[in-house]
C-alpha cells in the first residue's frame, strides 16, 4: 500500500483554490509531503481560466460581476471552467511514484481510468476516449473547457463530463480537474462569450454534468467519498486524513496575494 494524505478543503476563494494547489504542489516536489489527493469548492463560483488564454477575447467581465463570479487563471493549460456545483478534484504526487507511468497521458490515463470507474458505478455510463489535440482548432471553440474532450478524458452520449489539467514543478506533477454535476449552460455561454458566436454557441451542446445521468440526484459529498474510495482501491493507496501545514497555508496565502489573486496575473494575456 501507497500512504498519501487526503486532503478536503471544502469551500474557498478561487484564488486561495489555485494558490493551495500550487503550495501543495511545491511541498510534494521538494520532498517535504506525501502524495496528495485534495477536493475542494468554490465561493463564489468562479470562472478559471487556462494559463494561455486572453482574458478580453474569452471572458466577458462585466457579465461575470454582475453574475457575482471571480475570474482566476490557472497555472496549468487548457480552457475556461466554470466551477459551481461540482467535484474538484488534485492529485498531486511524484514522478517516481511508480503508479502512473513516465508520461503526461500516461498520467491523464491512469487518473482517468479511476474517475470513469467511479461514474460508472454511479449509473453514470462515461466512457474513456482518445479525444483530439487542442491545438488548430477555431479560436471561438477554444473558450469553453466542456466543448471538446482532450486526451483521455471522459464523455456520456457524446458529452464531456470531466475536464482536467495537469502541470509539472521539479519532479512532481499537479493534475486538477472539474466534474460537474450540474451546469448553468446559459451563464456559461454569457460569461465566456459563446453566445457572441455560432460556433461556439452549438458547441455548448456537447458540454455534460452527471444530474443529466444519474439514476438519482447526486451530492459532492457523496462523489467526493466515490471517488477517494476508487483511487484507494485502483492504485493501492492507504489515506492519511490531513489538512494543509502552517507552512503550506503560508506559502499558499504568499501565492493568492502575489499571484492567484493579483490582477497582474490574472489580466496579463
Amino acid at each position: 500500500m501507497h500512504s498519501w494524505r487526503l486532503i478536503n478543503s471544502g469551500f474557498q476563494a478561487g484564488a486561495m483554490n489555485m494558490a493551495l494547489d500550487e503550495a501543495l504542489l511545491q511541498a510534494v516536489a521538494s520532498g517535504e509531503s506525501l502524495p496528495v489527493l485534495r477536493f475542494y469548492r468554490w465561493r463564489p463560483a468562479t470562472i478559471s481560466l487556462g494559463y494561455g488564454q486572453s482574458v478580453t477575447a474569452d471572458v466577458d467581465l462585466e457579465v461575470c460581476r454582475r453574475a457575482g463570479l471571480e475570474v482566476v487563471r490557472r497555472s496549468t493549460g487548457g480552457r475556461a471552467v466554470l466551477h459551481d456545483h461540482e467535484v474538484t478534484y488534485a492529485v498531486i504526487a511524484p514522478l517516481h511514484a511508480g503508479l502512473f507511468g513516465g508520461s503526461v497521458l500516461d498520467c491523464y490515463r491512469v487518473i482517468s481510468e479511476v474517475l470513469q470507474q467511479t461514474l460508472v458505478k454511479l449509473g453514470c455510463p462515461a466512457q474513456l476516449v482518445p479525444g483530439k489535440p487542442r491545438g488548430g482548432q477555431q479560436n471561438a471553440l477554444k473558450a469553453v473547457c466542456f466543448s471538446a474532450p482532450s486526451q483521455y478524458e471522459l464523455v456520456i452520449d457524446g458529452r464531456k463530463v470531466a475536464g482536467s489539467a495537469q502541470k509539472r514543478y521539479g519532479q512532481a506533477f499537479l493534475q486538477h480537474g472539474s466534474i460537474p454535476i450540474e451546469m448553468d449552460l446559459d451563464l456559461l455561454g454569457r460569461a465566456l462569450k459563446a453566445d457572441m458566436v455560432k460556433t461556439t454557441a452549438d458547441s455548448l451542446k456537447t458540454v455534460g454534468w452527471l444530474n443529466q445521468w444519474s439514476p438519482k440526484p447526486l451530492a459532492v459529498n457523496e462523489l467526493e467519498t466515490l471517488l477517494a474510495d476508487e483511487f484507494s482501491r485502483h492504485l493501492q493507496i492507504e489515506w492519511l486524513h490531513s489538512e494543509p501545514t502552517a507552512a503550506e497555508l503560508r506559502q499558499a496565502r504568499s501565492l493568492c496575494a502575489e499571484k492567484f489573486g493579483h490582477p497582474d496575473w490574472t489580466l496579463k494575456r
